[in-house]
């Protein structure tokens, strides 16, 4: 399938396929290249919102199995019986009869039941599936550590060797910085055009926020950012939201003048609290009630952490 650039060092495809210029990327779609003419199982591994179902499809695409549907399961709310009876959860997908590509989004969501029923259907490698096999070529997703989940016992390390031929990490936003201009100028046009408005750019003052801001939800929670401030018509309401406090352990400390060892220790302490509040409030959208459950804290005492770490509640609104 082909492609057309749209802006210096982003390519958009017709399934919406955004790849940056930043050497990671660059890696990661020689990768791609070579692995999706062949039948071998892949798993991408990334944070929420690094795009995994996008590289999923980009690998269908490049494929011979490209003209072929491009079948999506969604773990988390699937059923033994759906693995059982070769249909989705919706009922509209054979699974047994497609020589498509079939995506297991976030798999270690599957429960024992449907991982034991899963393993029932997957090929066995001998390169002829029966009648109840997959015909499919098997791509997953997940925003866990597999390994973490078999050594949990939570997901059974059969599956986890049928479903990782090859495993492709997906960077996150904050190591691949370089892209975010160009993103960001993609997701401009996208939803100027969504919602009919004069196409606009963002500031210097703003890209120098996005640049500095860690994006814990990262591709998503950056599209989301632009769209807002598209639909607002103001960029700096939008930009009041994000954090610009120091992002890293390194950043944190280095503000210190002669830390000891002590200083130090709480101030990573500190950060890392704070990475993972962020994280939680992207998760949830910035419901903080859900992300207190979330974080396993009581919603005050989340209250009073998002004032710790600079966060004020009417910040988070």
């Amino acid at each position: 399938m082909g492609h057309s650039p749209i802006t210096a060092g982003l390519e958009h495809e017709a399934d919406g396929f955004l790849t940056g210029s930043s050497p990671v990327m660059q890696s990661l779609q020689g990768v791609i290249a070579e692995i999706a003419p062949t039948n071998i199982p892949v798993l991408l591994v990334g944070e929420s919102g690094t795009g995994k179902q996008m590289f999923a499809r980009r690998i269908h695409h490049l494929s011979a199995r490209g003209r072929q549907p491009f079948i999506k399961i969604a773990c988390a709310s699937t059923k033994p019986e759906a693995f059982a009876g070769g249909l989705d959860r919706n009922g509209n997908a054979d699974l047994f009869s497609s020589a498509g590509t079939v995506f297991f989004d976030e798999i270690s969501e599957l429960d024992a039941a449907c991982q034991r029923s899963l393993l029932c259907i997957l090929p066995d490698g001998d390169g002829h599936p029966g009648a109840e096999s997959l015909r499919g070529r098997v791509v997953s997703s997940t925003n866990r550590s597999l390994d973490d989940e078999m050594d949990a016992g939570r997901f059974r390390s059969e599956l986890y060797y049928q479903i990782n031929g090859v495993c492709l990490r997906l960077p996150p936003l904050r190591e691949r910085k370089e892209d975010i201009p160009a993103l960001a100028d993609f997701f401009m046009s996208k939803h100027a055009a969504q919602f009919g408005r004069p196409r606009t750019f963002l500031s210097p003052q703003a890209l120098g926020v996005f640049m500095e801001y860690s994006w814990p939800g990262n591709i998503r929670q950056l599209e989301s950012t632009i769209k807002s401030i598209v639909a607002l018509g103001d960029q700096q309401i939008v930009l009041s939201e994000l954090v610009t406090l120091p992002h890293n352990t390194r950043a944190a400390v280095k503000g210190i003048q002669n830390p000891s060892l002590k200083v130090a220790a709480r101030a990573a302490s500190r950060e890392a609290e704070r990475e993972l509040i962020l994280k939680a409030l992207a998760r949830t959208r910035w419901n903080r009630k859900r992300a207190a459950q979330d974080l396993q804290i009581s919603y005050k005492s989340l209250l009073y952490k998002l004032k710790q770490i600079g966060l004020e509640e009417s910040d988070a609104n």
